[in-house]
């Protein structure tokens, strides 16, 4: 309940309290100042009489209301007693002086709160109608034909307009109770509210716990996989040099091979650093992704004596920091996979751009494989076709296979273009 409702309320009680002793000295004023007790001493002194009891009536009615303000304004009754005696005081008091009528009028203030039942209620309203309407009318008893016409006349303008007031004030009555039960039921609604959302932080708090430990694993992954395109691809080749060293008892191709393995070594250095701080590939630094796959087939190639093309279809654009490493390490997978098991003579990488999509192919005519059997990868054993898929799903790529022993790899990496200023 508001305020505004309380405020409201409080004066509507007041009136109920105060009114009938306020109803009964207006009455009670011009009816002493038009009475005259030497000429109906009997009328004078019951009037007196009836006053008192009015009175003493309103008085017993307002200390029940005090002791017992919950009941007092519930309909029972005590309270239709209350109302019958009133109206019995108020009409007595009328016949005597039609000015006491305006004692009678309290009963239309009441009659809701004291007599239970709508239908009594009319009926007590219309017997408080009758004494203001006779009252109107020039007081009882009536001596004339005429005075009855009038008297019913008025006895249906009020009792008609009562009527009409009791059933705007049900209505309103009902309003303010339905009014109550939407703030109570607000309250309640508000409260439950008010819980979920203590809940929905506390989990989102262990939400954000999850995603924590969740972006650690997911960071461990992505630099095991760092670790492993960057120094073990250099390890690998630096051994297959000093290998081919151990092999080759002339001193001038030892001495190439041997200058070869001191240059992945400060390539897998300079990979090392990078990946502990992070950053991006090293052959993306400077150049952009085609230069930079350009660059990884001619070296690798050259390293491996293997036969490698590099290609650019479409127009080619800058790419994000992320979609551009990821198909680079795809690439330097794909080629370490080709030189330590497909014993290739030819490679092509062909990079496409294809408006909202960039594709990765790389084919080799090595002896190929089944791929379904290709066994899990191991703790001893390389990232694999595993990693590259996982490097292609983590931007929203897709990566497939086609080999066949003996008739070589096909791989195609497809992902999403987007923008490096996006």
């Amino acid at each position: 309940m508001t305020a505004r409702d309380s405020q409201i309320e409080r004066r509507w009680d007041q009136l109920h309290t105060w009114g009938p002793y306020a109803l009964l000295a207006t009455g009670l004023g011009p009816a002493i100042a038009m009475a005259d007790p030497r000429v109906h001493p009997v009328r004078w002194y019951t009037g007196w009489a009836l006053v008192g009891c009015a009175v003493v009536l309103q008085l017993l009615w307002h200390g029940h209301r005090l002791r017992r303000p919950d009941r007092a304004r519930v309909p029972s009754r005590l309270g239709t007693a209350y109302y019958v005696v009133r109206w019995a005081l108020a009409f007595a008091l009328t016949w005597l002086n039609p000015f006491f009528a305006f004692y009678a009028a309290s009963g239309y203030m009441d009659a809701d709160e004291t007599i239970p039942g709508s239908r009594w209620q009319r009926l007590g309203l219309f017997a408080s109608a009758i004494t203001v309407a006779a009252a109107q009318t020039g007081g009882m008893p009536f001596t004339s034909g005429l005075q009855w016409l009038v008297f019913a006349a008025l006895l249906f303008f009020n009792s008609g307009l009562q009527m009409v007031v009791a059933h705007l004030t049900t209505q309103e009555t009902q309003r303010s109770h339905e009014r109550k039960e939407t703030i109570a039921e607000l309250e309640r609604t508000n409260a439950a509210l008010q819980q979920a959302l203590d809940e929905n932080a506390a989990l989102h708090a262990q939400l954000l716990v999850q995603a924590r430990e969740a972006g650690v694993a997911d960071e461990r992954r992505r630099l095991a996989a760092e670790i492993h395109d960057t120094i073990a691809q250099g390890l690998t080749g630096i051994i297959a040099q000093l290998q081919v060293v151990a092999n080759t008892p002339e001193r001038e191709p030892a001495r190439r091979h041997l200058d070869r393995a001191m240059e992945l070594a400060r390539h897998s250095l300079g990979e090392a650093r990078r990946s502990v701080h992070n950053l991006a590939p090293v052959a993306l630094e400077n150049d952009g992704l085609p230069e930079a796959l350009k660059k990884t087939v001619a070296e690798w190639g050259e390293r491996t004596g293997v036969r490698a093309e590099f290609t650019v279809t479409g127009t080619a654009e800058q790419l994000h920091e992320e979609v551009s490493a990821t198909l680079l390490r795809i690439v330097q997978e794909a080629l370490s996979n080709a030189a330590r098991h497909a014993r290739a003579t030819r490679v092509g990488v062909t990079l496409s751009f294809l408006g909202a999509e960039v594709i990765l192919d790389i084919r080799d005519d090595g002896t190929g494989f089944e791929p379904r059997t290709v066994p899990a990868r191991s703790s001893t054993g390389g990232f694999g076709l595993d990693g590259m898929r996982a490097r292609a799903e983590r931007i929203a790529g897709t990566l497939t296979v086609e080999s066949e022993p003996g008739h070589g790899t096909a791989l195609s990496a497809r992902v999403p273009l987007v923008r490096h200023d996006q």
